[in-house]
């Protein structure tokens, strides 16, 4: 709901209050974001009255930005924009470049209109409303400096409390102005110390959490790599020291944008706190012609009383209902066989469809066919410095073709999927011998190999027309293709495009995303019954930005479990259970029980040699598959998510899914190193239910050590007594089932 009076703004959502107001002249003046105030609306004006806050400038600011308020230092009040040069010394919202040289805005309110749609950034990708609820708030801000405007644009999404939040700069003028920032979101609190929870990492080490005391000075994630993550995803949460799992106050922002990204907060001397969250400005330098218009990406922001647990789930709603679409929607995801690990480049038909037949017999309802089945001649994909951009399937490996190998799996039963990795070319293939000039480069230097391929430069339009190509005619002869699993293996080094016009190589970096976002786009709509997951050599590019198109992410190429377990974790504060795939691999040569058990708190999968395992291992194999497929995948799919003991506080991680009914629960244990957490309390349960437990996931022959095991005990004693833990030693796992008696 959005509630306007008098230059009062609020937007309500069913637990949380945006408010902010302007001053006589002009200037937005945040007031209050959080625990929701009940507000009528002819009342608004009262509750900011209220809020504002009292400016004497008795900090000693001698920073006069507005004569009409000798009083005012903008570096001493919550700003909703800001600009550089007008006094306020904190990092700024817009940054603008004249013709003339000079660098100050002065953007001040103009007029508001409300839309009863939400509204997207053009080019970008966004959240979207299905079900006609959403509301957009368009604040339009003037440059006294120039002709260029400021559109601050405000989504309410009640149902998830969340808001998402974009810019739009629009150049009336006539001469050309460079944008060297424009932010997604601003955020200023009245705020003393706060803690920063982020999660950082590299290549097999995504998502490693990380907590920073803010008290005075800055906090900066950002990355310049051309891609949003694994290094540093564009996202982060704030809260009070205090704030726990489950009470206090708790702030969360994430970015829908697949590019470089910056967000940051700012403690400053006057008891100020600065959020900002956007496209990294260190990389920005945006041409804006006249008559044009840029916008920034959008940005959810969203607040919860209740903790990190609370934040979680109404991103995760988010997610489910506001970012993935299409038909598969909230379809429960496919059990999958991936080739990879069972033959890596040696791909062959007989070979397949052995392992699809293993893979039926498992129970197994999708194979996936990764790298390694395309590429002719001195090109053959025999390993990965051959072939990539040329993707004829090989006639040596695939005699018959691929439509031939996807209906052979649909009479065992199993779906068909295939590995893409339409962004990529090596040196050595057709396509480089035939456009070198294609790939992303600087002239007059040697090119910088990553896994021995280069990038194709998506600026360029013949570029476009060959990516869309090439899934355009693997998919179309192919209807009984279901599945794609789309990669991305390297990032982008020596930023510059033989097609841009030298004043416009920094557009590189933004050109590219807007050409893969329409390159996706048409792959999403003209293929809307094929199930998409996002790789990128692990979670290169797993964010919210990219995962409207997507169904699934591939977490990490870091599929030990011990690893996965801390991997999983961090990207459950953001991400929904079924969009994180999880899958049983020898990675670590660890137990094969704990590696099933971590996986099957996930989009479970398997990428095992299923026909060189042997009887005992794909009889276990096949048992996990027909327990996650009768009792745990709905719980995955649509049930809450509970992180209850942390990986990084304990030797044991335990986390459970809760139906929305509150009928059932799978809880999952799992011993990082040794030590014992004596009782884990579970959460979301119905206290007056009574729940009997049933550990699962045992080998034949292997009785429970759960004291609880077999017993019924009321919610309320779960979540305040909790259960009893027997495991004590590193790599030891459970997985327990709850069901409420009726």
């Amino acid at each position: 709901m959005i509630i306007v009076q008098d230059g009062c703004f609020a937007l309500q959502t069913p637990h949380t209050s945006y408010i902010f107001r302007k001053d006589a002249a002009g200037n937005l003046l945040h007031l209050y974001y959080g625990e929701k105030i009940e507000i009528e609306v002819e009342g608004l004006a009262k509750v900011c009255e209220i809020m504002a806050p009292v400016i004497t400038n008795q900090n000693g600011c001698s920073l006069i930005a507005d004569t009409s308020q000798p009083n005012l230092c903008l570096d001493d009040v919550c700003l909703e924009i800001s600009s550089r040069g007008k006094g306020d010394m904190r990092e700024p919202y817009v940054e603008l470049v004249l013709a003339d040289g000079s660098s100050t805005s002065d953007f001040r309110y103009e007029n508001y209109r409300i839309e009863e749609s939400l509204l997207t950034p053009e080019g970008l990708p966004g959240a979207y409303e299905e079900k006609g609820n959403g509301q957009s708030l368009v604040i339009t801000l003037a440059d006294r400096n120039s002709k260029v405007k400021l559109e601050l644009v405000y989504g309410v999404m009640e149902d998830c409390d969340c808001l998402v939040r974009y810019g739009r700069l629009v150049n009336s003028g006539k001469e050309t102005v460079t944008v060297n920032r424009l932010m997604s979101m601003q955020l200023d609190m009245e705020a003393g110390v706060l803690k920063i929870t982020d999660f950082h990492g590299d290549w097999a080490r995504e998502m490693a959490k990380n907590e920073t005391i803010l008290r005075q000075g800055k906090y900066v994630n950002d990355t310049s790599v051309g891609f949003s993550s694994n290094r540093a995803n564009p996202l982060f949460i704030w809260a009070d020291t205090e704030t726990t799992q489950e009470y206090g106050d708790c702030y969360a922002v994430n970015l829908l944008y697949s590019g470089n990204h910056r967000e940051s907060a700012q403690a400053g001397g006057h008891g100020k706190m600065r959020i900002l969250a956007g496209m990294n400005p260190d990389y920005l330098c945006w041409q804006l012609e006249a008559g044009e218009a840029f916008c920034s990406p959008q940005a959810v922001l969203t607040y919860s009383h209740q903790g990190y647990q609370g934040v979680s789930g109404q991103l995760h709603y988010f997610v489910r209902e506001h970012i993935v679409r299409g038909e598969w929607k909230h379809k429960e995801r496919p059990i999958l066989i991936n080739s990879w690990e069972a033959m890596y480049f040696d791909v062959q038909e007989k070979k397949i469809l052995k392992l699809a037949r293993t893979a039926a017999n498992a129970g197994m309802e999708l194979f996936v066919l990764d790298d390694g089945w395309f590429g002719n001649g001195p090109y053959s994909r025999d390993d990965d410095k051959h072939g990539l951009g040329d993707w004829d399937p090989s006639t040596k490996k695939l005699p018959k073709g691929l439509s031939y190998i996807a209906k052979e799996a649909l009479k065992r039963k199993v779906g068909f999927g295939i590995w893409l990795e339409p962004e990529m070319v090596n040196p050595q293939s057709e396509l480089y011998q035939k456009h070198p000039d294609w790939i992303i480069t600087q002239s007059k230097r040697e090119p910088i190999l990553g896994r021995h391929q280069e990038i194709l430069d998506l600026t360029r339009p013949e570029v476009q027309a060959f990516e869309w190509d090439i899934i355009d005619k693997t998919l179309r002869p192919n209807p009984d293709i279901t599945y794609v699993k789309w990669d991305c293996n390297r990032y982008i080094t020596q930023p510059g495009s033989s097609y841009l016009q030298p004043a416009d190589q920094s557009h590189l970096w933004i050109d590219y995303n807007w050409a893969l976002y329409r390159l996706m786009d048409r792959f999403a709509k003209g293929f809307p019954n094929v199930m998409a997951m996002l790789c990128a050599g692990g979670s290169g590019r797993v964010d919210y930005g990219a995962m409207p198109y997507f169904h699934s992410f591939w977490p990490s190429d870091n599929t030990d479990p011990l690893g996965r377990i801390k991997i999983q974790w961090g990207f459950s504060h953001f991400f929904p259970a079924n969009t994180i795939s999880a899958h049983v691999t020898r990675m670590g040569k660890r137990h094969l029980k704990m590696a099933i058990d971590v996986a099957l708190s996930g989009a479970f999968g398997i990428d095992l040699a299923l026909d060189k395992a042997t009887a005992e291992e794909r009889a276990q194999i096949a048992d996990a598959v027909k327990l996650y497929k009768e009792r745990i995948r709905p719980l995955v799919m649509h049930g809450e998510l509970y992180r209850l003991v942390s990986p990084y506080e304990s030797p044991l991680a335990s986390l459970s899914y809760v139906s929305t009914d509150k009928q059932k629960a799978v809880v999952y244990f799992y011993q990082t190193k040794d030590g014992n957490e004596p009782r884990v309390m579970l959460g979301g349960l119905d206290a007056q239910k009574k729940y009997r437990v049933e550990e699962v996931s045992l080998a034949k022959g292997v009785t429970s050590r759960f004291p609880a095991n077999g017993k019924v005990f009321t919610g309320a004693e779960l979540m305040e007594k909790g259960l009893e833990n027997p495991l004590n030693t590193q790599f030891e796992s459970a997985v327990l089932i709850l069901v409420a008696n009726n």
